[in-house]
Protein backbone atom coordinates (compact mmCIF):
# COMPACT_ATOMS: atom_id res chain seq x y z
CA UNK A 1 0.00 0.00 0.00
CA UNK A 2 1.26 3.52 -0.90
CA UNK A 3 -0.75 5.81 1.11
CA UNK A 4 -4.61 6.90 1.18
CA UNK A 5 -6.28 10.10 -0.08
CA UNK A 6 -9.78 11.01 0.30
CA UNK A 7 -11.99 11.61 -2.64
CA UNK A 8 -15.56 13.81 -2.82
CA UNK A 9 -18.25 12.34 -4.54
CA UNK A 10 -21.54 14.63 -5.14
CA UNK A 11 -24.39 12.12 -5.57
CA UNK A 12 -28.33 12.95 -5.83
CA UNK A 13 -29.63 15.30 -3.36
CA UNK A 14 -31.82 14.34 -0.59
CA UNK A 15 -34.84 16.43 -0.57
CA UNK A 16 -33.35 19.78 -0.75
CA UNK A 17 -30.20 19.05 0.93
CA UNK A 18 -26.88 18.87 -1.63
CA UNK A 19 -25.55 15.36 -0.79
CA UNK A 20 -21.40 14.73 -1.05
CA UNK A 21 -19.80 11.46 -0.02
CA UNK A 22 -16.10 11.23 1.30
CA UNK A 23 -14.31 7.96 0.88
CA UNK A 24 -11.26 7.30 1.72
CA UNK A 25 -9.12 5.58 -0.42
CA UNK A 26 -6.38 3.64 -0.29
CA UNK A 27 -3.75 3.78 -3.21
CA UNK A 28 -1.50 0.96 -4.05
CA UNK A 29 2.24 0.86 -5.36
CA UNK A 30 3.18 -1.91 -7.66
CA UNK A 31 6.30 -3.91 -7.24
CA UNK A 32 6.99 -4.60 -10.73
CA UNK A 33 8.99 -2.06 -12.20
CA UNK A 34 8.08 -2.18 -15.52
CA UNK A 35 4.39 -1.48 -14.74
CA UNK A 36 3.57 1.56 -16.63
CA UNK A 37 1.19 2.51 -14.02
CA UNK A 38 3.29 2.48 -11.06
CA UNK A 39 0.39 3.39 -8.47
CA UNK A 40 -3.27 3.30 -8.96
CA UNK A 41 -6.54 3.63 -6.45
CA UNK A 42 -9.09 1.00 -5.42
CA UNK A 43 -12.10 1.44 -6.95
CA UNK A 44 -15.62 0.89 -4.59
CA UNK A 45 -17.65 -0.66 -7.66
CA UNK A 46 -21.31 0.76 -7.43
CA UNK A 47 -19.73 3.94 -6.20
CA UNK A 48 -16.73 4.69 -7.36
CA UNK A 49 -14.78 5.01 -11.26
CA UNK A 50 -12.03 6.54 -12.46
CA UNK A 51 -11.42 10.50 -12.30
CA UNK A 52 -15.34 10.36 -11.52
CA UNK A 53 -16.62 13.77 -9.50
CA UNK A 54 -20.23 12.10 -9.65
CA UNK A 55 -21.70 8.85 -8.04
CA UNK A 56 -23.74 6.65 -10.84
CA UNK A 57 -27.17 7.83 -9.93
CA UNK A 58 -26.51 11.39 -9.95
CA UNK A 59 -24.33 10.71 -13.61
CA UNK A 60 -27.59 9.09 -14.31
CA UNK A 61 -29.80 11.71 -13.98
CA UNK A 62 -27.28 14.16 -15.55
CA UNK A 63 -27.02 12.58 -18.39
CA UNK A 64 -30.80 12.62 -19.12
CA UNK A 65 -30.80 16.31 -17.84
CA UNK A 66 -28.72 16.99 -20.34
CA UNK A 67 -30.32 14.53 -23.44
CA UNK A 68 -33.55 16.79 -22.21
CA UNK A 69 -32.42 20.35 -21.96
CA UNK A 70 -28.47 20.28 -23.41
CA UNK A 71 -26.48 22.69 -21.66
CA UNK A 72 -27.55 25.83 -20.52
CA UNK A 73 -31.41 25.22 -19.74
CA UNK A 74 -30.05 21.62 -17.97
CA UNK A 75 -27.91 23.61 -15.91
CA UNK A 76 -30.72 25.69 -14.77
CA UNK A 77 -32.82 22.87 -13.57
CA UNK A 78 -30.05 20.97 -12.00
CA UNK A 79 -29.37 24.12 -9.50
CA UNK A 80 -33.17 24.07 -9.27
CA UNK A 81 -32.62 20.52 -8.68
CA UNK A 82 -29.66 21.30 -5.65
CA UNK A 83 -26.78 20.22 -8.19
CA UNK A 84 -24.49 22.26 -8.57
CA UNK A 85 -23.18 21.89 -12.45
CA UNK A 86 -21.57 23.51 -15.21
CA UNK A 87 -23.44 23.63 -18.77
CA UNK A 88 -20.16 22.33 -20.01
CA UNK A 89 -20.01 19.31 -17.69
CA UNK A 90 -22.78 18.63 -19.09
CA UNK A 91 -22.42 18.66 -22.86
CA UNK A 92 -19.66 16.38 -21.65
CA UNK A 93 -21.98 14.03 -20.50
CA UNK A 94 -24.13 14.33 -23.30
CA UNK A 95 -20.92 13.69 -25.87
CA UNK A 96 -19.82 10.93 -23.78
CA UNK A 97 -23.26 8.67 -23.96
CA UNK A 98 -22.83 5.51 -25.81
CA UNK A 99 -23.71 4.84 -29.24
CA UNK A 100 -26.94 2.49 -29.74
CA UNK A 101 -26.19 -0.77 -30.96
CA UNK A 102 -26.90 -1.29 -34.53
CA UNK A 103 -29.93 -2.54 -35.81
CA UNK A 104 -31.58 -3.94 -38.53
CA UNK A 105 -33.88 -2.04 -40.40
CA UNK A 106 -36.68 -3.30 -43.26
CA UNK A 107 -38.48 0.06 -43.83
CA UNK A 108 -36.20 3.47 -43.96
CA UNK A 109 -37.72 7.21 -44.29
CA UNK A 110 -34.78 9.73 -45.05
CA UNK A 111 -35.75 13.81 -44.72
CA UNK A 112 -34.20 16.70 -44.64
CA UNK A 113 -33.96 19.50 -41.61
CA UNK A 114 -32.69 22.96 -41.13
CA UNK A 115 -29.72 23.65 -39.05
CA UNK A 116 -29.71 27.14 -40.42
CA UNK A 117 -32.56 27.70 -42.69
CA UNK A 118 -31.15 28.76 -45.98
CA UNK A 119 -27.56 27.56 -45.04
CA UNK A 120 -27.05 24.22 -44.05
CA UNK A 121 -29.29 21.31 -43.84
CA UNK A 122 -28.86 17.47 -42.32
CA UNK A 123 -30.34 14.78 -43.08
CA UNK A 124 -32.41 12.17 -40.79
CA UNK A 125 -32.83 8.38 -41.20
CA UNK A 126 -36.10 6.74 -39.03
CA UNK A 127 -36.59 3.49 -39.00
CA UNK A 128 -40.74 3.28 -39.78
CA UNK A 129 -41.29 -0.21 -38.53
CA UNK A 130 -39.49 0.16 -34.95
CA UNK A 131 -41.05 4.46 -35.11
CA UNK A 132 -37.30 5.29 -33.95
CA UNK A 133 -34.24 7.43 -35.33
CA UNK A 134 -31.43 5.49 -36.64
CA UNK A 135 -28.92 8.05 -37.17
CA UNK A 136 -28.46 12.21 -38.37
CA UNK A 137 -26.17 12.48 -41.19
CA UNK A 138 -24.27 15.76 -42.13
CA UNK A 139 -25.98 17.89 -45.21
CA UNK A 140 -28.57 16.75 -47.72
CA UNK A 141 -26.76 15.35 -50.73
CA UNK A 142 -26.73 11.93 -52.21
CA UNK A 143 -23.29 10.78 -51.02
CA UNK A 144 -23.68 10.39 -47.03
CA UNK A 145 -27.26 8.49 -47.60
CA UNK A 146 -25.32 6.15 -50.30
CA UNK A 147 -22.52 5.44 -47.69
CA UNK A 148 -25.19 4.67 -45.07
CA UNK A 149 -27.19 2.96 -47.10
CA UNK A 150 -23.79 0.39 -48.48
CA UNK A 151 -23.53 -0.43 -44.91
CA UNK A 152 -27.22 -1.85 -44.47
CA UNK A 153 -27.70 -4.14 -47.25
CA UNK A 154 -31.04 -5.30 -45.55
CA UNK A 155 -33.15 -1.86 -46.63
CA UNK A 156 -35.84 -3.27 -48.56
CA UNK A 157 -38.06 -0.18 -48.67
CA UNK A 158 -37.27 3.63 -48.65
CA UNK A 159 -39.54 6.52 -48.14
CA UNK A 160 -38.20 9.61 -49.26
CA UNK A 161 -39.53 13.34 -50.65
CA UNK A 162 -39.35 14.01 -54.30
CA UNK A 163 -35.79 15.77 -53.44
CA UNK A 164 -33.77 14.21 -56.49
CA UNK A 165 -30.54 13.84 -54.27
CA UNK A 166 -32.05 11.54 -51.99
CA UNK A 167 -33.60 9.37 -54.99
CA UNK A 168 -29.61 9.55 -56.13
CA UNK A 169 -28.39 8.27 -52.68
CA UNK A 170 -31.10 5.47 -52.63
CA UNK A 171 -30.47 4.49 -55.84
CA UNK A 172 -26.20 4.33 -55.35
CA UNK A 173 -26.29 2.87 -52.15
CA UNK A 174 -29.55 0.53 -52.09
CA UNK A 175 -30.44 -0.30 -55.83
CA UNK A 176 -32.12 -3.28 -54.41
CA UNK A 177 -34.65 -1.11 -52.45
CA UNK A 178 -37.81 0.16 -53.42
CA UNK A 179 -38.28 3.49 -53.53
CA UNK A 180 -41.25 5.38 -52.31
CA UNK A 181 -41.94 8.97 -53.00
CA UNK A 182 -44.14 10.73 -50.24
CA UNK A 183 -48.04 11.28 -51.32
CA UNK A 184 -47.80 14.50 -49.09
CA UNK A 185 -45.22 16.21 -51.27
CA UNK A 186 -46.67 14.79 -54.33
CA UNK A 187 -50.20 16.49 -53.28
CA UNK A 188 -48.35 19.90 -52.37
CA UNK A 189 -46.52 19.73 -55.91
CA UNK A 190 -49.92 19.34 -57.54
CA UNK A 191 -51.29 22.43 -55.27
CA UNK A 192 -48.33 24.51 -56.25
CA UNK A 193 -48.89 23.54 -60.05
CA UNK A 194 -52.61 23.88 -59.44
CA UNK A 195 -52.22 27.64 -57.99
CA UNK A 196 -50.16 28.80 -61.18
CA UNK A 197 -52.84 27.63 -63.44
CA UNK A 198 -55.75 29.38 -61.85
CA UNK A 199 -53.19 32.19 -61.83
CA UNK A 200 -53.10 32.31 -65.63
CA UNK A 201 -56.52 32.33 -66.10
CA UNK A 202 -57.95 34.56 -63.37
CA UNK A 203 -58.80 36.83 -65.92
CA UNK A 204 -61.35 34.60 -66.72
CA UNK A 205 -62.40 34.34 -63.03
CA UNK A 206 -62.75 38.55 -62.80
CA UNK A 207 -64.78 38.78 -66.15
CA UNK A 208 -66.95 35.94 -64.79
CA UNK A 209 -67.61 37.54 -61.64
CA UNK A 210 -67.69 41.10 -63.29
CA UNK A 211 -71.82 40.57 -63.31
CA UNK A 212 -73.31 42.83 -60.68
CA UNK A 213 -75.08 41.46 -57.81
CA UNK A 214 -78.62 43.61 -57.62
CA UNK A 215 -78.63 45.03 -54.15
CA UNK A 216 -80.39 47.79 -52.13
CA UNK A 217 -77.69 50.96 -52.09
CA UNK A 218 -78.75 54.16 -50.76
CA UNK A 219 -79.55 56.64 -53.38
CA UNK A 220 -77.01 58.17 -55.61
CA UNK A 221 -75.78 61.70 -53.18
CA UNK A 222 -77.16 60.54 -50.30
CA UNK A 223 -75.26 61.58 -47.13
CA UNK A 224 -73.54 59.01 -44.68
CA UNK A 225 -72.01 60.30 -41.30
CA UNK A 226 -69.08 58.57 -39.87
CA UNK A 227 -68.50 60.36 -36.80
CA UNK A 228 -68.26 64.19 -37.40
CA UNK A 229 -67.56 64.39 -41.12
CA UNK A 230 -70.37 63.49 -44.07
CA UNK A 231 -69.07 61.50 -46.75
CA UNK A 232 -70.74 60.78 -50.25
CA UNK A 233 -72.11 57.15 -50.34
CA UNK A 234 -71.68 54.75 -52.86
CA UNK A 235 -71.83 51.22 -53.44
CA UNK A 236 -69.48 48.66 -51.84
CA UNK A 237 -67.25 47.47 -54.74
CA UNK A 238 -64.47 45.21 -53.51
CA UNK A 239 -60.66 46.18 -55.07
CA UNK A 240 -58.80 43.32 -56.92
CA UNK A 241 -55.63 44.96 -55.23
CA UNK A 242 -54.22 46.56 -58.36
CA UNK A 243 -55.09 50.09 -57.63
CA UNK A 244 -53.95 52.57 -54.02
CA UNK A 245 -56.60 54.63 -52.47
CA UNK A 246 -56.79 57.42 -54.56
CA UNK A 247 -57.25 55.04 -57.82
CA UNK A 248 -53.91 55.05 -58.88
CA UNK A 249 -52.28 51.69 -60.07
CA UNK A 250 -50.39 50.39 -56.76
CA UNK A 251 -46.49 50.75 -57.19
CA UNK A 252 -46.27 47.88 -56.69
CA UNK A 253 -48.35 46.98 -59.86
CA UNK A 254 -46.26 49.08 -61.78
CA UNK A 255 -43.03 48.28 -61.30
CA UNK A 256 -43.81 43.91 -61.66
CA UNK A 257 -45.67 45.64 -65.18
CA UNK A 258 -42.35 47.79 -65.92
CA UNK A 259 -40.45 44.83 -65.25
CA UNK A 260 -41.93 42.45 -67.02
CA UNK A 261 -42.14 44.40 -69.89
CA UNK A 262 -38.39 44.99 -69.80
CA UNK A 263 -37.53 40.97 -69.43
CA UNK A 264 -40.47 40.00 -72.08
CA UNK A 265 -38.28 42.43 -74.45
CA UNK A 266 -34.49 41.37 -74.07
CA UNK A 267 -36.02 37.75 -74.08
CA UNK A 268 -37.38 38.78 -78.05
CA UNK A 269 -34.13 39.68 -78.37
CA UNK A 270 -32.76 36.10 -77.74
CA UNK A 271 -30.56 37.82 -74.53
CA UNK A 272 -29.65 35.40 -72.16
CA UNK A 273 -30.79 35.59 -68.44
CA UNK A 274 -27.44 36.56 -66.92
CA UNK A 275 -27.62 39.21 -69.62
CA UNK A 276 -30.73 40.41 -68.68
CA UNK A 277 -29.47 40.45 -64.99
CA UNK A 278 -26.52 42.30 -65.68
CA UNK A 279 -28.83 44.74 -67.76
CA UNK A 280 -31.80 45.26 -65.54
CA UNK A 281 -29.66 45.06 -61.95
CA UNK A 282 -31.93 42.57 -60.73
CA UNK A 283 -31.58 39.24 -58.85
CA UNK A 284 -31.11 35.66 -61.41
CA UNK A 285 -34.56 33.81 -59.30
CA UNK A 286 -36.33 37.28 -60.27
CA UNK A 287 -35.66 37.30 -63.87
CA UNK A 288 -36.19 33.46 -63.58
CA UNK A 289 -39.50 34.21 -62.34
CA UNK A 290 -40.55 37.09 -65.31
CA UNK A 291 -38.89 34.80 -68.12
CA UNK A 292 -41.24 31.60 -67.21
CA UNK A 293 -44.40 33.43 -66.55
CA UNK A 294 -47.15 32.60 -69.54
CA UNK A 295 -49.17 36.44 -68.93
CA UNK A 296 -48.51 39.32 -66.78
CA UNK A 297 -51.68 38.49 -64.83
CA UNK A 298 -50.15 35.59 -63.14
CA UNK A 299 -47.31 37.78 -61.82
CA UNK A 300 -50.18 40.49 -60.52
CA UNK A 301 -52.29 38.03 -59.08
CA UNK A 302 -49.45 36.41 -56.68
CA UNK A 303 -47.99 40.34 -55.96
CA UNK A 304 -51.64 41.59 -55.05
CA UNK A 305 -53.35 38.68 -53.51
CA UNK A 306 -51.76 38.28 -50.26
CA UNK A 307 -52.44 37.05 -47.06
CA UNK A 308 -54.09 39.85 -44.30
CA UNK A 309 -55.66 40.06 -40.88
CA UNK A 310 -58.99 40.61 -42.93
CA UNK A 311 -59.18 37.78 -45.21
CA UNK A 312 -61.57 36.22 -42.61
CA UNK A 313 -63.54 38.84 -42.14
CA UNK A 314 -64.08 40.39 -45.59
CA UNK A 315 -67.69 38.36 -46.18
CA UNK A 316 -69.25 40.07 -43.32
CA UNK A 317 -67.35 43.37 -44.13
CA UNK A 318 -69.69 43.15 -47.50
CA UNK A 319 -72.76 42.37 -46.02
CA UNK A 320 -72.79 45.00 -43.95
CA UNK A 321 -71.32 47.35 -46.20
CA UNK A 322 -74.65 46.43 -48.58
CA UNK A 323 -76.85 46.78 -45.63
CA UNK A 324 -76.40 50.40 -45.18
CA UNK A 325 -73.69 50.21 -42.27
CA UNK A 326 -70.68 52.37 -43.41
CA UNK A 327 -69.77 53.50 -39.88
CA UNK A 328 -65.46 52.57 -39.64
CA UNK A 329 -65.95 52.69 -36.11
CA UNK A 330 -68.91 50.50 -35.71
CA UNK A 331 -67.82 47.93 -37.96
CA UNK A 332 -64.34 47.62 -36.45
CA UNK A 333 -66.05 47.35 -32.81
CA UNK A 334 -68.36 44.42 -34.73
CA UNK A 335 -65.27 42.66 -35.68
CA UNK A 336 -63.14 43.04 -32.34
CA UNK A 337 -66.18 41.03 -31.13
CA UNK A 338 -65.94 38.13 -33.99
CA UNK A 339 -62.15 37.98 -32.94
CA UNK A 340 -60.64 40.20 -35.36
CA UNK A 341 -57.38 41.64 -33.39
CA UNK A 342 -56.11 44.42 -35.64
CA UNK A 343 -56.78 48.12 -35.21
CA UNK A 344 -59.16 50.21 -36.72
CA UNK A 345 -56.66 51.60 -39.01
CA UNK A 346 -56.83 48.59 -41.36
CA UNK A 347 -60.56 48.75 -41.67
CA UNK A 348 -60.37 52.65 -42.25
CA UNK A 349 -57.57 51.61 -45.02
CA UNK A 350 -59.61 49.15 -46.77
CA UNK A 351 -62.78 50.83 -47.00
CA UNK A 352 -61.22 54.42 -48.02
CA UNK A 353 -61.60 53.64 -51.92
CA UNK A 354 -64.86 53.61 -51.53
CA UNK A 355 -65.40 56.81 -49.88
CA UNK A 356 -63.89 58.93 -52.59
CA UNK A 357 -66.07 61.70 -54.70
CA UNK A 358 -64.06 60.04 -57.95
CA UNK A 359 -65.91 56.30 -57.49
CA UNK A 360 -69.24 56.11 -59.19
CA UNK A 361 -72.10 53.84 -58.51
CA UNK A 362 -72.08 51.18 -61.05
CA UNK A 363 -75.28 50.37 -63.19
CA UNK A 364 -76.65 47.12 -63.42
CA UNK A 365 -77.01 46.23 -67.35
CA UNK A 366 -80.54 45.01 -66.46
CA UNK A 367 -81.96 48.36 -64.80
CA UNK A 368 -81.65 47.95 -61.09
CA UNK A 369 -78.79 49.38 -59.46
CA UNK A 370 -76.25 46.87 -58.43
CA UNK A 371 -72.74 46.08 -57.29
CA UNK A 372 -70.14 44.21 -59.07
CA UNK A 373 -68.91 40.71 -57.32
CA UNK A 374 -65.94 40.12 -55.63
CA UNK A 375 -63.71 37.81 -57.81
CA UNK A 376 -62.32 34.64 -55.56
CA UNK A 377 -58.43 35.09 -55.07
CA UNK A 378 -56.56 32.25 -56.74
CA UNK A 379 -55.61 30.70 -53.32
CA UNK A 380 -59.49 30.61 -52.43
CA UNK A 381 -60.21 28.72 -55.78
CA UNK A 382 -57.33 26.75 -55.11
CA UNK A 383 -58.70 25.49 -52.45
CA UNK A 384 -61.97 25.06 -53.64
CA UNK A 385 -60.41 22.30 -56.15
CA UNK A 386 -58.40 20.50 -53.67
CA UNK A 387 -61.12 20.10 -51.09
CA UNK A 388 -63.34 16.96 -51.08
CA UNK A 389 -66.85 18.23 -52.92
CA UNK A 390 -68.63 16.56 -50.10
CA UNK A 391 -66.89 19.39 -47.85
CA UNK A 392 -67.67 22.65 -49.63
CA UNK A 393 -69.67 24.99 -48.65
CA UNK A 394 -73.00 25.22 -50.41
CA UNK A 395 -71.61 29.15 -51.87
CA UNK A 396 -68.20 27.91 -52.56
CA UNK A 397 -69.32 24.95 -54.40
CA UNK A 398 -71.86 27.43 -56.39
CA UNK A 399 -69.01 30.07 -57.27
CA UNK A 400 -66.71 27.14 -58.22
CA UNK A 401 -69.25 25.43 -60.11
CA UNK A 402 -69.71 28.79 -62.24
CA UNK A 403 -65.84 29.43 -62.52
CA UNK A 404 -65.41 25.63 -64.18
CA UNK A 405 -68.48 26.94 -66.76
CA UNK A 406 -66.74 29.66 -68.06
CA UNK A 407 -63.17 28.65 -68.19
CA UNK A 408 -62.77 25.18 -69.76
CA UNK A 409 -59.33 25.15 -69.02
CA UNK A 410 -59.64 25.60 -65.31
CA UNK A 411 -62.42 22.67 -65.46
CA UNK A 412 -60.10 20.47 -67.09
CA UNK A 413 -57.50 21.23 -64.14
CA UNK A 414 -60.26 20.67 -61.55
CA UNK A 415 -60.96 17.01 -63.15
CA UNK A 416 -57.59 16.22 -63.23
CA UNK A 417 -56.85 17.02 -59.67
CA UNK A 418 -59.58 15.50 -58.62
CA UNK A 419 -58.87 11.95 -60.48
CA UNK A 420 -55.49 12.17 -58.98
CA UNK A 421 -57.25 12.77 -55.52
CA UNK A 422 -59.38 9.37 -56.35
CA UNK A 423 -55.89 7.63 -57.28
CA UNK A 424 -54.19 8.42 -54.72
CA UNK A 425 -57.17 7.69 -51.92
CA UNK A 426 -57.43 3.57 -53.32
CA UNK A 427 -54.32 3.24 -54.34
CA UNK A 428 -54.81 2.51 -58.07
CA UNK A 429 -51.27 2.93 -59.31
CA UNK A 430 -52.73 1.15 -62.59
CA UNK A 431 -54.78 4.18 -63.38
CA UNK A 432 -52.09 6.70 -63.57
CA UNK A 433 -50.55 6.27 -66.82
CA UNK A 434 -53.57 6.90 -68.45
CA UNK A 435 -54.50 10.17 -66.53
CA UNK A 436 -51.16 11.76 -67.33
CA UNK A 437 -52.20 10.68 -71.16
CA UNK A 438 -55.45 13.10 -70.42
CA UNK A 439 -53.62 15.76 -68.64
CA UNK A 440 -51.17 15.90 -71.83
CA UNK A 441 -53.83 16.27 -74.18
CA UNK A 442 -54.98 19.33 -72.74
CA UNK A 443 -53.81 22.82 -72.91
CA UNK A 444 -52.15 23.21 -69.38
CA UNK A 445 -48.80 24.26 -69.42
CA UNK A 446 -48.16 23.77 -65.25
CA UNK A 447 -49.59 19.99 -64.97
CA UNK A 448 -47.46 19.36 -68.44
CA UNK A 449 -44.16 20.80 -66.26
CA UNK A 450 -45.26 18.49 -63.16
CA UNK A 451 -45.72 15.50 -65.54
CA UNK A 452 -42.23 15.81 -66.34
CA UNK A 453 -41.53 15.62 -62.94
CA UNK A 454 -43.50 12.98 -61.97
CA UNK A 455 -41.71 10.90 -65.13
CA UNK A 456 -38.33 11.06 -64.18
CA UNK A 457 -39.12 9.70 -61.15
CA UNK A 458 -41.90 7.66 -62.10
CA UNK A 459 -41.06 4.11 -60.03
CA UNK A 460 -41.49 5.91 -56.68
CA UNK A 461 -44.67 8.30 -57.52
CA UNK A 462 -46.42 4.45 -58.75
CA UNK A 463 -45.00 2.41 -55.47
CA UNK A 464 -46.66 5.45 -53.59
CA UNK A 465 -49.68 4.91 -55.23
CA UNK A 466 -49.87 0.99 -54.70
CA UNK A 467 -48.39 1.05 -51.22
CA UNK A 468 -49.38 2.46 -47.75
CA UNK A 469 -45.94 3.42 -46.56
CA UNK A 470 -45.52 7.43 -46.84
CA UNK A 471 -42.86 10.35 -44.98
CA UNK A 472 -45.74 11.08 -42.80
CA UNK A 473 -44.05 9.93 -39.57
CA UNK A 474 -40.65 11.44 -40.93
CA UNK A 475 -42.36 14.71 -40.54
CA UNK A 476 -43.28 14.12 -37.07
CA UNK A 477 -39.91 13.05 -36.23
CA UNK A 478 -38.54 16.28 -38.29
CA UNK A 479 -40.73 18.24 -35.95
CA UNK A 480 -39.22 16.90 -32.61
CA UNK A 481 -36.04 17.85 -34.23
CA UNK A 482 -36.91 21.34 -34.19
CA UNK A 483 -38.32 21.28 -31.01
CA UNK A 484 -34.94 19.74 -29.91
CA UNK A 485 -32.94 22.60 -31.50
CA UNK A 486 -35.11 25.43 -29.92
CA UNK A 487 -34.34 23.77 -26.65
CA UNK A 488 -30.66 24.23 -26.90
CA UNK A 489 -30.83 27.86 -28.20
CA UNK A 490 -29.49 26.39 -31.68
CA UNK A 491 -25.87 26.77 -30.42
CA UNK A 492 -25.07 22.54 -30.20
CA UNK A 493 -22.96 21.33 -33.03
CA UNK A 494 -24.09 18.65 -34.96
CA UNK A 495 -22.52 15.75 -33.03
CA UNK A 496 -24.76 17.00 -30.10
CA UNK A 497 -27.86 17.40 -31.20
CA UNK A 498 -27.60 13.91 -33.31
CA UNK A 499 -27.04 12.61 -29.64
CA UNK A 500 -29.83 14.07 -28.81
CA UNK A 501 -31.99 12.83 -31.49
CA UNK A 502 -30.99 9.36 -31.34
CA UNK A 503 -31.40 8.98 -27.64
CA UNK A 504 -34.20 11.72 -26.52
CA UNK A 505 -37.08 10.21 -25.56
Amino acid sequence: MHGRYRRRLADAPLGAALVVIEVLVRRFKCPNSHCPAVTFAEQVPGLTSPHARYTPLLRTVLGSIALTLAGRPGARLASALSVRVAKDTLLHLLRAVPEPPPAQVRVLGADNFALRKGDSYATILIDLEARRPLDVLPGRDAAPLADWLRGHPEVEIICRDRAGAYAEGARRGAPQATQVADGSHLWWNLAETLEGTVGAHHGCIRAAFATPLVTKVPAAGDLVTEGSSVVQSIPFVPPDGTLDFAGRPRRLVARTTERYEAVQQRLAESKTLAAICRDLRLDHSTVRRFARARSLDQLLVKATNRATLLDDFKPYLHQRWTEGCHSIPQLHRELREQGFTGDIQCVRRYFRPFKKPHSTLVKDPTGPPGTPRPAPKPRHVVRWIMTNPEHLAKTDEAELKEIRTVCPELDAAARHVREFATMMRDHRSDLLPTWMDRVLADDLPALHSLLSGLRRDIDAVTAAFSTSWSSGQIEGHVTRVKLLKRMGFGRANLDLLRGRVLHSP
